[in-house]
């Protein structure tokens, strides 16, 4: 028996939306890894510049995310998928 099967409805519920929000903050992280610390700041202007070409192309950000969601859709037909009905010994 899988620990899935033990869950109910509501709580497998949760376990898809905390797997999709950790899924995110992960897929985010790793779209972001170049951009790093602040270029030509300059105190209390309110102004900032970054040059171009910083952060990931954007062909790899949309193939991060695309897994991203799909993992989660995988997942979640796993999670939420009906159990196996137990067969009873006579």
């Amino acid at each position: 028996m899988h620990w899935m099967d033990r869950l109910n409805t509501a709580q497998r519920f949760v376990v898809v939306v905390a797997l999709g929000l950790t899924l995110g903050i992960v897929a985010s992280y790793l779209t972001s890894l170049r951009r790093t610390g602040w270029y030509a700041y300059a105190p209390l202007s309110g102004q900032v510049f970054q040059p171009q070409g910083i952060g990931e192309p954007g062909w790899v950000r949309l193939i991060i995310w695309l897994a991203a969601i799909s993992l989660w859709a995988l997942a979640s037909l796993r999670v939420l998928r009906q159990s196996p009905v137990q067969a009873t010994p006579k």
